[in-house]
């Protein structure tokens, strides 16, 4: 996985955005995406007793409803070793082989 000095500058502000949405919220993970118009989209998990939600399908379920044909990127800041394989499904179902899935630390550190 590259450093983030590696990324291109559109990539960092994901980081950005999954790290603050994810601190503002207290949630487990954070994650962000960039559509094909270079709309970006943060979310957090949510957990409640009658929804549960991943960051990713968050992040996904707000890029579908506002319209959007696709992803570009995706970034998820997580205390686990590698995204979730559901999120990965709905990131492919739903834009398609090819787009890279960014994950890193809380902090956002890249691994």
């Amino acid at each position: 996985m590259p450093e983030q000095s590696e990324l291109s500058t559109e990539d960092r502000k994901l980081v950005t955005l999954a790290r603050a949405t994810r601190a503002r919220t207290g949630a487990a993970d954070g994650a962000a995406v960039r559509d094909l118009d270079g709309r970006t989209y943060a979310g957090a998990t949510v957990d409640l007793p009658s929804l549960q939600v991943s960051a990713i399908g968050v992040c996904v379920a707000m890029a579908v409803a506002s319209g959007s044909k696709g992803l570009e990127a995706v970034v998820v800041l997580t205390d686990a070793a590698e995204a979730d394989a559901a999120d990965l499904a709905a990131v492919k179902e739903f834009a398609g082989e090819g787009v890279p899935v960014i994950v890193g630390d809380p902090r956002g550190n890249l691994r």
